[in-house]
């Protein structure tokens, strides 16, 4: 479907609550009532049609990117050089950014980025877009605009990319990935066969892409709904191997996916990365520098990496509440999910292992209850004793099941500075 003529509005977009929004509504009227014109493109679009929350909101515009300026600065707005180069202003309205970008074309590509000239023509700034579930736009009033039969395709639940699928990857091979998390999170998991093959076979492509825009591009593919699919079929076609460095694990992390689906935890990409991709401390070395991963990152990835039996649903309570004690929720609740994962024989709704990981929510991680202070008043002298008999203290604390008596505590406390007088 192909429109240049006004219709109807769309039911879904005229009533949508971010079109009909005043900062929308001004900002699409100061360009309109100029003699230029305005739609919203892409996501926004997009994901009302597919009843999906709408985060961002994209403008395309036929006046050039200085108009844009002039015109939003007069009517008082903030406006934000963002990238000229590339014709788009950001425009501050209602205290929310509103990207405004000037048609364009591709004149020239580089597998990287684009060099684009600004253009008056709706279908040509269409066709240089990647996906065609991408590249609907939609007026102030919700009417619809589809130059490449988008509409058609998120109709199907289908990612396809727009034209030539090898000429579209070559425009920027990042669309590679793009490609992979769009039908991950579109498409119901289901691949469409022409861009599969295509970027099965410009996948040499992605070594000129920087591991900081293939980090960002993975970690939202790995917490997409059909990720284990979509996963599964990049590991066959050695995409995989390109972006990790090696094979994954596809079946636990299928099972991941599936524990944290039947037990309502969300997903986080640096959890499913373990379970995809870390086979030992190399591993995780190996990501850290192969994906740019931040300290945080590769410090959560490690950790992970030593198993206790405090995360196996037969081991003894008080042994899981000293790990939560010791390394807090996140990592128990990590490692817990992920013994689960391994276990091919544990049932993703496994009441056991449930009951193991809910001890992370259900019980309140005490504080240690004596401090230097009660230590210096018995009588040791400030120092290293101080902290040798806080850890004796915190040592038998903790074995003894976290009591919360104050005159046992105290009593134990006295006794521990008496064996280290003696």
């Amino acid at each position: 479907m192909t429109a240049e003529y006004p219709r109807s509005p769309d039911p879904k977009l005229a009533a949508a609550e971010w079109l009909r929004a005043p900062a929308t509504q001004a900002i699409l009227a100061v360009i309109n009532d100029g003699g230029g014109e305005a739609r919203v493109v892409g996501g926004a679009v997009r994901n009302t049609l597919m009843d999906r929350t709408v985060c961002d909101i994209d403008i395309a515009t036929s006046l050039l990117p200085e108009d844009v300026m002039t015109r939003a600065e007069k009517a008082g707005f903030g406006v934000v050089p963002t990238g000229l180069a590339h014709g788009t202003v950001t425009i501050i309205a209602g205290h929310k950014p509103f990207q405004v970008t000037t048609l364009r074309r591709d004149v020239e590509t580089h597998g990287r980025h684009a060099t684009v000239a600004f253009t008056e023509e709706w279908s040509a700034d269409a066709h240089r877009r990647d996906f065609t579930i991408n590249a609907l736009y939609c007026d102030a009033a919700g009417r619809l605009y589809d130059y490449t039969d988008g509409l058609a395709d998120l109709r199907a639940r289908r990612v396809r990319f727009i034209g030539r699928a090898e000429d579209r990857i070559e425009e920027d091979y990042l669309r590679i990935l793009r490609f992979y998390r769009f039908t991950a999170i579109y498409a119901d998991g289901a691949i469409d066969g022409a861009g599969h093959e295509a970027c099965a076979a410009l996948q040499d492509g992605l070594d000129q892409i920087s591991a900081e825009r293939i980090r960002s591009e993975l970690f939202q593919l790995l917490t997409a709904a059909h990720a284990p699919i979509v996963l599964s079929e990049m590991d066959e076609a050695g995409l995989l191997s390109r972006v990790l460095g090696e094979g994954g694990d596809i079946v636990t992390f299928a099972r991941l996916a599936a524990i944290e689906f039947a037990n309502g935890i969300a997903a986080n990409p640096v959890r499913r990365l373990y379970a995809l991709a870390v086979h030992g401390p190399a591993s995780a070395a190996r990501l850290r520098d192969r994906l740019r991963l931040s300290k945080a990152e590769y410090e959560r990835l490690a950790d992970l990496d030593f198993p206790d039996r405090a995360f196996e649903s037969d081991a003894d309570e008080l042994r899981a509440k000293s790990f939560l004690y010791r390394h807090g929720r996140e990592l128990y609740r990590d490692g817990v999910l992920l013994a689960w994962a391994r276990d091919v024989a544990a049932d993703p709704k496994d009441s056991a292992r449930r009951q193991r990981l809910m001890i992370a929510e259900s019980w309140p991680i005490p504080k240690l209850p004596v401090s230097g202070k009660d230590v210096l008043d018995l009588g040791v002298p400030p120092g290293p004793e101080i902290g040798h008999v806080l850890d004796l203290f915190d040592q038998w604390w903790m074995a003894a099941g976290f009591p919360e008596d104050a005159a046992l505590v105290r009593a134990r406390l006295a006794q521990l500075v008496n064996l280290k007088n003696e």
